[in-house]
């Protein structure tokens, strides 16, 4: 049996930290190990619990969570996945807690099974953003740097067999990468940008979605991305999807 996934609460609201405790520690398969009430203190217990996922307030006394995301992630020992969670649906904190370092961003309105759903998505590796929040996102980096040539995920991508498979380089424009990704990594990176899951992803390409889990590691590792989240960003802005 696997360990459970070991949560860090960030917020300056006794009230908010004790819900979302109690929501947590309720799955069998995720336990709260600690709170913090500041961005200072956060930075502090991150590195003393080493927790697998923390959920990170926004605006807190002594410093905000973008800024305490951003030490968290600069310290090498701490391999936590990091959610925002807030009540403030605004672009600059969307990109910038991305920008420092998050995997996820979700809004305080959400439901419980919302919450609960992102811990185990953080804690699996995958990164996770509310519906609302990837539809920016991609509204964002699409304006920006999709050439208007590249017609819509769902029209463009055409289900090959797995055993006929593509290995050629990509025709997207991926010169800017160390190694470029194949025409099927293409394939799966835009579906991926279009917020699709790995089995559905897999029925589109018939293909199995252990293969899918395996074009995503290997996408992650040619874009230098530490998740599906940061991976969609990045291919926005290299034009990759």
């Amino acid at each position: 049996m696997n360990a459970p996934t070991r949560v860090m609460i960030v917020d300056d609201h006794a009230m908010l930290r004790a819900g979302f405790r109690t929501i947590l520690d309720l799955q069998p398969d995720i336990t709260v190990v600690g709170e913090a009430a500041t961005g200072s203190e956060a930075v502090t217990l991150a590195g003393s619990l080493l927790p697998d996922v923390i959920t990170m307030d926004v605006q807190m006394p002594d410093m905000d969570g973008i800024e305490a995301t951003r030490r968290i992630r600069a310290d090498e020992r701490i391999c936590a996945a990091i959610a925002i969670v807030t009540t403030f649906d605004r672009d600059d904190y969307l990109f910038d807690v991305l920008d420092a370092g998050a995997s996820g961003f979700l809004l305080k309105n959400a439901g419980p099974e919302e919450l609960v759903a992102a811990v185990r998505a953080l804690a699996a590796g995958d990164g996770m953003l509310a519906p609302e929040v990837t539809r920016r996102v991609l509204q964002r980096f699409a304006v920006a740097a999709v050439p208007e040539s590249v017609t819509p995920v769902r029209e463009s991508v055409t289900p090959v067999p797995e055993a006929l498979e593509g290995t050629g380089p990509t025709a997207l424009p991926s010169a800017d990468l160390p190694e470029p990704l194949t025409e099927r990594e293409s394939d799966v990176l835009r579906l991926v940008a279009e917020a699709w899951s790995n089995a559905e992803i897999a029925a589109e390409l018939y293909i199995g979605e252990a293969t899918v889990k395996t074009h995503v590691s290997r996408i992650l590792q040619k874009l230098g991305a530490r998740d599906r989240v940061q991976a969609v960003v990045l291919a926005h802005r290299l034009g990759l999807a």
